[in-house]
């Protein structure tokens, strides 16, 4: 009993919170409606790899990195990996030449100065990255990232000349609430404070529902694309919809060889960001080469 008053009384306060930032949640819904209507660009698909903090040797890093090379070559997708911070020069270089790009899987907010295991915008910049991810699950929840903290840093990795891949999602709670849609809603208005209809068309957005992150377990496609219709729709209605028809938007929660190819023939879905199975060159490679 207690647990469900909680969920409703934090149901009312999202959605005043919603309604605060964007009027009726109604109104909003039948925005999202329209826009599955309306034409859509051809964007580029966009995978990405995000090791997290693996491997545990240089060794295996440049392995890794080999077999990702050799794996993604011929891909018609974008793609990308996010290395911990020691590896990303020496992953960098075997990557040199290659179609895959790499990225900071973090990055600080401030240039310099006394802040001890903080990494700058510059510092990645310098070492070649050209994506830096915002606002992952994790740091979020781990480390205790607000939104204020991760609008700051896309403000940062833009201001730098790099290409931020901002991510947002639900806790397993918030879904099971059906408070998915405004809680993104929330994350998108805050994380992306300051931008520029021009910045935002450099912004990836990566929909990674909490509760299917390491669990093993997978948004169907129809939630998933549901929920990413909706983000475009936050999008047009925020920066237009030519913005919106350029912005890709990418899935990650446990994306497989197996669930990867239905997800990425939903018209919304434009990607994945990817976890475990970048951790295997083979198994990231067939997901970079989806069948659509």
């Amino acid at each position: 009993m207690k647990g469900l008053v909680l969920a409703c009384l934090t149901g009312a306060a999202v959605i005043s919170t919603v309604s605060a930032f964007f009027g009726s949640p109604l109104s909003y819904t039948s925005a999202m409606r329209s826009s599955t209507q309306l034409s859509m660009a051809d964007r580029v698909p966009f995978i990405c790899g995000n090791w997290k903090m693996n491997p545990t040797t240089l060794e295996e890093a440049k392995a890794l990195a080999e077999g990702v090379k050799s794996g993604c070559d011929g891909s018609a997708a974008e793609v990308a990996i996010f290395t911990p911070h020691p590896f990303l020069y020496p992953v960098g270089k075997i990557l040199d030449g290659s179609t895959v790009k790499y990225g900071g899987e973090t990055v600080f907010f401030e240039d310099k100065g006394a802040y001890t295991g903080a990494v700058s915008a510059s510092m990645l910049k310098t070492v070649g990255c050209e994506y830096v991810l915002a606002g992952h699950s994790e740091r979020r929840v781990l480390f205790k990232t607000d939104d204020s903290a991760i609008s700051r840093k896309v403000r940062k990795i833009l201001d730098s000349g790099m290409k931020p891949v901002l991510c947002i999602g639900e806790s397993r709670e918030e879904y099971e609430a059906n408070l998915n849609k405004e809680i993104c809603c929330i994350q998108l208005a805050k994380d992306l404070a300051g931008v520029s209809a021009e910045e935002m068309k450099l912004v990836t957005i990566a929909y990674e529902p909490v509760w299917a992150i390491g669990t093993g377990l997978t948004a169907t496609p129809e939630i998933a694309q549901n929920v990413h219709a909706y983000i475009r729709s936050w999008v047009a209605g925020k920066y237009g919809q030519e913005v919106a028809d350029e912005v890709r938007i990418q899935y990650g929660g446990s994306v497989t060889p197996e669930t990867v190819d239905e997800l990425m023939a939903c018209p919304d879905i434009d990607g994945a960001l990817v976890g475990g199975a970048s951790l295997d060159a083979a198994k990231f490679s067939r997901i970079v080469n989806f069948e659509s």
